[in-house]
């Protein structure tokens, strides 16, 4: 088997015996070694002319000598081909150079020459033109954009079990958007905080894409969240209108203090705040009796022309069994408080009752029948019936000084107040202080119970005199001082006007129900 390859001449061939053959193209270092050892002569190629051919950069610069004439024409038309290009611009920008010109000018004196009053005058013109689109760019930039287009609001109120995201989905909302609202500032952080009932208003263009929120941020402020005309988020609160009305209220008690509350249009939270300025002095559930009647002066907050919510009394009376009890609001500088007209403050060092109540299960008894032990021994304080977990009151400022459980007393704290008063509470299902701590009045130190011995829930409340029992409910109770001279004239100058309104209402409150013919239905008397 034979086989033909090129040899080293040039028109030459030389046969292979087929070894050789796979000799010369398998890799072996006998093959490689015998190539290496007899490299191909180099022999230039013939040209046309017989000459050898030039190559690289030489042959480059041959040719240029050889045609330069045609080089220097092709880079002439290339430099004329740009000049021509650059032209339009060139003569763009000489029409446009003189309004930059008066640019310039403006902001330096020109130079004297013939109607240069007349240059003067045109140049300030247009200076003030140029200025004036500038500051009204900057004024629209910084209002925000609500002030420059009226949006068409949709009204959400929150329910029970939503939060804002489920409701950015039922707009078709996307939560990054929330979640770039939410991390714009304070204010809009509390957007994740709303309640069930909460009111947001939101703005959707045509396309259903988010453009503002409205919500309430407090009582007297709009939250809103819109996008300014630079494109960015901003919030601001926008001011409601708040209005506080004057009003009065009066009513005979016939069976209870909150029927009779009812009936003169008090809610429970005015009705709980007439019983609190009162409640150093009053006991609203033993001693209220039928005829006892009370009048009272307050405030009531509208907003947006809507009733928001009830106010601060302002002054009230309360006439129980006959005694008249007043009430003027004043602050004389600590806080606003109730004083009586002689400048006293209502609120006494001890509270008569420390918890809200619904019935005394047993009063004050040196021989009492213990139901549970089956012996006479000494009550030595009064039971107050209530719900298990009612708070209890410190009744006074001081000292915890005992705060353990035993057998007999259950849960118990005693408070230390001042030198010679204790008072103790017993049966609790919670206590909320340690021995030693510093408690305020109406402080809660603790809940009502049956801890102990004790047949049910209730408040075992225990009041000493220098180591003696007293009668919680009838003991004198230590007065406090009235409002020094300087700040006890201002109050009478304050409640002077109020006393007299109170007074004139009592006087017009009986003639005005006398004139209502169901005010007495099943009566002929005058009411």
């Amino acid at each position: 088997m034979w086989y033909c390859a090129r040899c080293q001449r040039l028109g030459t061939l030389q046969v292979l015996h087929v070894s050789e053959f796979f000799a010369t193209i398998l890799p072996t270092n006998q093959t490689n070694t015998r190539m290496m050892n007899k490299p191909l002569p180099h022999k230039p190629m013939a040209t046309r002319r017989g000459q050898p051919r030039v190559r690289g950069w030489r042959a480059g610069a041959l040719r240029i000598r050889k045609h330069v004439g045609l080089v220097g024409g092709g880079l002439a038309l290339a430099m004329a081909t740009i000049i021509v290009s650059l032209e339009p611009g060139v003569i763009n920008d000489r029409h446009t150079a003189p309004a930059q010109a008066v640019t310039v000018d403006a902001s330096t004196p020109p130079r004297p020459s013939l109607g240069s009053d007349e240059a003067t005058v045109s140049v300030s013109e247009q200076a003030v033109a140029l200025d004036a689109p500038t500051s009204a760019v900057d004024t629209a930039a910084a209002a925000p954009a609500s002030t420059q287009t009226p949006r068409d609001w949709q009204r959400v109120e929150v329910a029970p079990g939503q939060s804002m995201g489920h409701i950015f989905k039922s707009l078709s909302l996307s939560p990054k958007r929330l979640h770039e609202l939410v991390r714009l500032d304070d204010k809009t952080a509390r957007l994740v905080t709303i309640k069930p009932g909460d009111v947001f208003f939101f703005a959707l263009d045509q396309d259903g894409e988010f453009q503002a929120l409205k919500g309430e941020h407090d009582e007297a402020h709009w939250l809103v969240v819109e996008r300014s005309s630079d494109g960015e988020w901003v919030s601001q609160l926008e001011p409601r209108a708040i209005e506080r009305r004057v009003v009065e209220a009066q009513a005979v008690i016939d069976s209870s203090l909150f029927n009779a509350a009812v009936d003169a249009g008090l809610s429970n939270n005015m009705t709980m705040q007439l019983a609190n300025v009162f409640g150093w002095d009053i006991d609203f559930a033993l001693d209220i009796r039928k005829g006892d009647r009370f009048s009272l002066i307050y405030e009531e907050i509208w907003r947006d022309g809507e009733f928001l919510r009830d106010g601060a009394i302002l002054a009230a009376r309360f006439i129980n069994r006959g005694d008249s009890f007043e009430a003027v609001r004043f602050d004389a500088g600590n806080g606003p408080d109730y004083f009586d007209l002689d400048g006293r403050p209502m609120r006494k060092a001890f509270l008569r009752a420390p918890l809200n109540f619904t019935r005394v299960t047993s009063n004050f008894n040196p021989k009492r029948f213990h139901p549970i032990t089956r012996r006479i021994r000494p009550h030595n304080g009064t039971d107050y019936g209530a719900a298990t977990g009612t708070p209890v009151w410190a009744a006074g400022d001081g000292t915890v000084i005992e705060s353990a459980y035993n057998r007999a007393n259950g849960h118990y704290v005693f408070v230390q107040h001042g030198n010679h008063i204790v008072t103790r509470y017993l049966h609790l299902n919670r206590r909320d202080v340690k021995k030693g701590d510093r408690v305020k009045q109406g402080e809660t130190i603790g809940t009502v119970g049956s801890t102990g011995l004790a047949t049910g829930p209730h408040l075992h409340y225990e009041f000493l005199v220098n180591g003696a029992h007293r009668d919680p409910r009838k003991v004198d109770l230590p007065p406090v001082e009235p409002l020094p001279d300087l700040e006890r004239e201002r109050f009478l100058a304050q409640s002077q006007p109020l006393i007299e309104r109170l007074n004139r209402f009592d006087e017009q409150a009986p003639l005005l129900a006398s004139m209502n013919p169901q005010a007495c239905p099943d009566s002929n008397e005058t009411c």
